[in-house]
């Protein structure tokens, strides 16, 4: 790793998707536990990806839409507010948004940088690690 690109890799990357595997699966479960609905899981999974739209309006701005839709601190802010508040429907949202999140970070998207939507906190993402390997390759033949 480069200490000045902000990426992680090899076996810390490895645990950072491990880590979110694993966020993943207590959500489920405990979403599960509590009697979730399915149907609504399902429905609102993919929910926190609309804040891909930002990034009509460009990098920075999509960078930061994305990362608010997709950082813990929302999701577990929620879960609290709603156990304080006693608002039932609050818990099962913060664990389906918790659960897309560790699906996301199982997968290797991490939080993005504002260079642009494939340059993330868990190392670039496939097309562009390919086209590093490349450019490395044809640096090492010349």
């Amino acid at each position: 790793m480069n200490l000045t690109d902000g990426h992680v890799a090899g076996a810390t990357r490895a645990l950072l998707r491990l880590e979110g595997l694993a966020l993943l699966a207590a959500a489920s479960t405990f979403y599960a536990q509590g009697g979730g609905d399915w149907k609504l899981f399902a429905m609102l999974f993919l929910a926190p990806d609309l804040s891909l739209v930002a990034y009509a309006f460009g990098p920075r701005f999509g960078a930061l839409a994305y990362n608010a839709a997709h950082s813990t601190i929302g999701a577990l802010a929620l879960l609290a507010a709603g156990k304080i508040a006693d608002a039932p429907l609050a818990a099962p949202l913060a664990l389906i948004w918790l659960a897309h999140i560790g699906f996301d970070r199982a997968l290797g998207y991490g939080l993005k940088y504002t260079r642009g939507f494939r340059e993330t906190h868990l190392g670039p993402l496939a097309r562009t690690r390919e086209r590093e390997r490349q450019q490395i390759g044809r640096t090492r033949r010349t």
